[in-house]
């Protein structure tokens, strides 16, 4: 029986594990699914298991998503443009790191029918998925893309793969049409961010790369002020969905009865 996993630390609220076993059991594959909180001297070990064919691919969350690349032969072009990897597979003897969540973003800003060209757009994070947002922005023909990080200087280092990138301090804020939470801020109940988003005003998207929970403190700004927010459930699958392919050769379906099972 064939083998996958989602490793990150932490992993433990991610959702992998119960999408793809019932897009596997709905389509009839002989495989198994399941999650693996990750420290970096685990990566050898999976790396080679891989290699051994004892596990058949990985999906990879915060904080390896630049960690797996020196383990991986080959990069697709989306990850070596972004040098961020969220999908791995094992073809003709070589190791491929693959992006996907460049796609998942995508499609879930045009599912939404949210036109991002010309607009103003804050990214709140430099980690992870940021660089695969900026990718997808770009080619969306965002006017500007503002990166705010805790660490200020990871937002600079940014910079050296996308250069018109502008960075604001953590905790300001200025005029957006678009605000984007790329931090783990929100998987914690007591966690805040320290920034006044209400200041902002009104006829604004907030979107929330966390799907799970749904309600955090930058989903409440939003809807103080009536803005329009959208958590990262759909990201989510549509990234899910291109891995599933690459694995299985199958576009497995997205339906209300998947997410209702998910959110059961």
């Amino acid at each position: 029986m064939k083998k996958f996993l989602v490793i990150g630390n932490p992993v433990e609220h991610s959702l992998s594990p119960k999408l793809h076993n019932y897009w596997l059991k709905d389509n009839n594959i002989e495989a198994i699914y399941g999650k693996l909180e990750t420290h970096e001297n685990d990566l050898p070990e999976l790396f080679k298991n891989l290699k051994d064919e004892k596990l058949d691919g990985l999906n990879v969350t915060v904080p390896y998503k630049k960690a797996v690349i020196p383990y991986v032969d080959v990069l697709s072009g989306h990850a070596l443009r972004t040098q961020s990897v969220n999908t791995i597979s094992f073809h003709n003897g070589n190791l491929i790191g693959h992006n996907t969540d460049i796609e998942g973003f995508e499609i879930s800003i045009k599912k939404l029918n949210y036109d991002v060209k010309g607009k103003t757009i804050i990214i709140l994070g430099a980690g992870g998925v940021v660089p695969s947002i900026v990718y997808a922005l770009k080619k969306m023909n965002a006017s500007k893309i503002i990166l705010s990080n805790r660490t200020k200087e990871k937002a600079e280092e940014l910079k050296n793969i996308f250069k018109d990138l502008s960075v604001l301090d953590w905790g300001e804020i200025v005029d957006f049409d678009m605000i984007i939470n790329a931090t783990s801020l929100g998987l914690k109940e007591n966690d805040k961010f320290g920034t006044d988003f209400i200041k902002a005003g009104k006829n604004k998207l907030y979107y929330d790369v966390i799907y799970e929970p749904c309600d955090t403190e930058f989903s409440e700004a939003a809807k103080i002020v009536g803005n329009t927010y959208e958590n990262g459930l759909n990201m989510f699958l549509f990234q899910a969905q291109k891995a599933f392919n690459i694995w299985h050769n199958i576009d497995p379906i997205i339906n209300d009865d998947l997410i209702k099972f998910l959110k059961s």
